[in-house]
């Protein structure tokens, strides 16, 4: 037999060829003895017993071919799986509002939407969806969700079946740390027996007085210097920061009988208030975050859930104090002078609870915390938000000057008096008003205070749309989203226009509390309306009859994801001392 000649056809990596053969033992076929063929992950030999007798191109191309079969296979699966997502993807959009991923859900869509503006993003939803959706979080968390912003949802659920819509135990959970068991995180008997009491300390008449004296002391003595210095010296100042701190402070003596101090002119550093805000924006990431995690952050005090534990022992230091200096200045007074208290924890201190006994100091606490996060926030922020609007729309501004002058101007003219910081607004002309309420209710219908709220489903059911409710689903009703429906406020449902809410004589004109529902609807519309009313027309009075406030050119408005829809970069303005003849004109 004539010498054997090699031929070797290498893949992956060749083998040199002048490689020994005892370096490769080969198999023969038991007729031609012809070496197989070795197919391998990395390469694939071929050789021959001589040159005449070698294995032919097709089998050679057909070995490649059965080694690439593997690999082709693997990528059109990969493909067919990208496409079948991407087909799934875009009919679950289609139908639900949003993509629907597997195991994930919704909650990319969310995660992109947390980096911009997040109550825009659900608007747009809400409208392509009719004002209705559901929301699927991830696999095995509490995430799922129903949300509307639909007025005869809201009607079923705020007051046609009231008591089958509580706030729920994963709200409740969610906010406990905060707000314990206050009016604004309790349901059936604890809620009604607080807001009763409330509710009858808020009409009464000492009540009314404490706020109006107190509203009119900051305003005079703290806002009007702050913003009179801010003038003189031609500085920018955050209005959002500024009102804040006189809303706290009013709050603060309504609920607890005491003064911060957080608007003295100096504008100085309160560690309670601070602790406060820092401890509303913590609690609100527990609700776009699932329980486990944020559960988990809790045990181990990490994150935000350490500065929330943080913030609320400042929050629970600062109540403790003042509940022990109250009861030690009750027990030393007489009853006469105990009767001369009006705020809601001298009120409290002095009730008893279902079983005769005396209100623990932690309800007592809770309590004024649940009012504080109320007075506070839902009136300041609402005055950042319109003096902003009136900013981008000078007009309306001139036509509220022009209101606040002929209603000053019905005074006798020996008590129109000079119209410095010491002019003041009788309480029976800040109600005369109406384009100024129209206004501010304009900004709210625009920019709520609460931009979105909670309830949960203890019973299975149907909202009037059609949607289906089993026991245990949370509903989330989008109250921002409300104010930018065309189906509700019809096609210049975005613009700003006062006039909406004024009849054809010019008096202001109410809308339903489930199309308006910025103070809530029900048996939970919000107690203090009225002199959240009363607070908002006072200060924006005093501030528009006396100055120009201008939003720093370029400044950036955004809503923050919050309990409260804050302003996330403030409010930068510059303060301008109004000409006396600007307002004189009116009085002519």
């Amino acid at each position: 037999m004539d010498q054997e000649q090699h031929k070797l056809v290498f893949l992956g990596n060749p083998r040199p060829p002048h490689a020994h053969a005892s370096q490769h033992i080969p198999c023969y076929h038991s007729n031609t003895m012809t070496k197989a063929i070795f197919i391998t992950p990395l390469n694939l030999t071929t050789t021959t017993t001589n040159s005449n007798n070698m294995a032919s191109p097709t089998e050679t191309l057909l070995s490649l071919a059965l080694h690439l079969l593997n690999h082709i296979k693997i990528l059109e699966l990969t493909v067919a799986f990208m496409v079948f997502i991407a087909i799934h993807t875009v009919r679950s959009k289609k139908h639900h509002g949003l993509p629907v991923y597997p195991v994930l859900g919704m909650l990319p869509s969310l995660l992109s939407a947390l980096k911009t503006n997040t109550y825009e993003w659900l608007t747009q939803v809400l409208n392509r969806q009719n004002g209705t959706f559901t929301f699927k979080g991830p696999w095995f968390t509490s995430l799922n969700c129903i949300i509307t912003s639909d007025p005869a949802n809201l009607e079923h659920l705020l007051k046609t079946k009231f008591s089958s819509f509580p706030k729920g135990e994963f709200f409740r959970d969610t906010v406990r740390d905060l707000l314990g068991d206050g009016i604004f995180n309790a349901d059936n008997e604890a809620w009604q027996r607080q807001r009763k009491t409330a509710s009858i300390e808020f009409h009464s008449s000492r009540f009314r007085k404490l706020t109006t004296e107190s509203l009119f002391e900051l305003v005079h003595k703290r806002l009007l210097p702050v913003l009179d210095s801010c003038a003189k010296k031609s500085i920018a100042i955050d209005l959002q920061d500024v009102l804040l701190r006189l809303t706290f402070d009013n709050v603060c003596m309504i609920a607890f009988g005491v003064d911060p101090g957080c608007s003295q002119p100096h504008l100085p550093d309160i560690p309670f208030a601070k602790a406060f805000e820092d401890a509303t924006e913590a609690t609100v990431l527990r609700f776009v975050t699932p329980v486990c995690v944020w559960k988990t952050m809790r045990f181990l005090n990490l994150g935000a859930e350490k500065k929330l534990n943080e913030s609320i022992k400042k929050v629970d230091e600062f109540a403790r104090s003042v509940i022990r200096a109250r009861k030690k200045e009750l027990s030393l007074k007489t009853h006469h002078d105990e009767c001369q208290k009006p705020d809601l924890l001298t009120v409290f201190i002095k009730l008893k609870d279902e079983n005769g006994e005396a209100y623990s100091d932690k309800f007592l606490r809770d309590i004024c915390v649940n009012f504080i996060l109320a007075g506070r926030d839902t009136s300041s922020v609402a005055l950042s938000w319109f003096f902003w609007l009136l900013d981008q729309n000078p007009n309306v501004e001139e036509r509220i000057l022009e209101e606040i002058c002929r209603v000053v101007n019905q005074r006798e003219s020996s008590k129109k008096g000079d119209f410095g910081n010491s002019f003041i607004f009788w309480p029976e002309e800040v109600k005369k008003m109406d384009y100024l309420h129209a206004a501010l209710s304009e900004a709210l219908r625009l920019y709520p205070s609460v931009p979105v709220d909670h309830k949960e489903v203890v019973e299975d059911g149907a909202f009037p749309d059609g949607t289906k409710l089993k026991k245990g689903t949370k509903v989330i009703y989008a109250i921002y989203a409300m104010g930018r429906m065309e189906s509700i406020w019809g096609e210049d449902c975005k613009e700003f226009k006062p006039e909406r809410w004024l009849r054809s004589d010019g008096q202001f004109m109410s809308e339903s509390a489930y199309k308006f529902t910025a103070f809530n609807g029900g048996p939970r519309l919000c107690l203090g309306k009225d002199f959240a009313y009363y607070q908002m027309k006072y200060a924006a009075a005093s501030i528009i009859f006396r100055y120009h406030v201008k939003v720093v050119e370029n400044h950036p408005v955004l809503p923050k994801l919050a309990l409260t829809l804050y302003m996330k970069h403030g409010l930068k303005v510059n303060i301008q001392r109004r000409q006396f003849p600007e307002i004189q004109k009116y009085f002519d």
